[in-house]
């Protein structure tokens, strides 16, 4: 089963529901909709969730509206939304960078 790691912040509003969809970048596992996943707190190293991707698109950075931040947290601005995922993914994140926007289901809490 594939598995994906989140931050530990992103953890809880996960598995309080509020947090129903991730985007990924440079997807080296090929995540496609009706894949089953386990979700990992990445700080911990503990598998928290399983999942079920249910819908997918792709854009690059640059073009996300507001409606793509259903199910998603919120970024101050679009420049601190590039450098949060450069946190992640390195200085190679700019606007035309395609991100893979996932909406999941939460299968079972761990």
């Amino acid at each position: 089963m594939k598995t994906l790691k989140f931050a530990a912040d992103l953890v809880l509003l996960i598995t309080s529901g509020s947090k129903t969809a991730t985007w990924r970048l440079f997807d080296d596992k090929d995540l496609q909709v009706g894949d089953e996943l386990i979700f990992i707190n990445q700080a911990s190293g503990q598998e928290f969730a399983t999942a079920r991707i249910v819908a997918m698109k792709e854009k690059a950075l640059g073009d996300i509206v507001e409606n793509d931040f259903k199910g998603h947290e919120l970024f101050e601005s679009p420049e601190k939304m590039l450098e949060t995922y450069r946190q992640y993914y390195g200085k190679k994140v700019d606007k035309n960078t395609l991100v893979k926007m996932l909406d999941f289901d939460i299968l079972q809490l761990l």
